[in-house]
């Protein structure tokens, strides 16, 4: 099991993933569509060319998704009991078509659970950055998490 207990945590302890991913228009389109968003920064390219970015941008809630995705492997994978909310979300550049992700992930917060004592409370910060190394997208992630049987 990849994931780590809360008991292996420790706060200022970092990962930089190792998995990278290329987001494709398919990811954006596809994604956009079934979340029935009809925004046209994510749709319409004719319409895009016109503004300030000049193409289509990735959709956030994609994004988002996307970085919490990559860090599950080294640090909740199996470990997780349930995601308890995402704060302080933050997309300081778009994500174009083409661009390549990859994330680091830093534990700033552990408490233990007062109504389950075999799991803690642990908050992650995420950060995406483009295959330039400009930050992408940001959150705080808490989660329950197991602790060591």
């Amino acid at each position: 099991m990849p994931g780590l207990w809360f008991d292996e945590l420790s706060v200022g302890q970092k990962f930089e993933h190792p998995i990278r991913r290329t987001v494709t228009e398919t990811d954006n389109v596809l994604f956009t569509a079934m979340t029935h968003n009809p925004a046209l920064l994510h749709l319409d390219e004719e319409y895009m060319k016109g503004t300030e970015f000049g193409a289509r941008i990735v959709n956030s809630a994609f994004t988002l998704g996307l970085m919490v995705g990559i860090s599950v492997g080294d640090t909740t994978l199996g470990t997780a009991i349930a995601n308890l909310g995402w704060d302080e979300v933050r997309f300081p550049k778009p994500l174009f078509h083409g661009d390549t992700v990859h994330v680091e992930t830093e534990v700033v917060e552990l408490r233990q659970s007062k109504s389950r004592p075999d799991a803690g409370i642990v908050t992650f910060l995420h950060r995406a950055f483009n295959q330039h190394g400009e930050l992408v997208a940001s959150c705080k992630r808490s989660g329950l998490q197991r602790k060591k049987p």
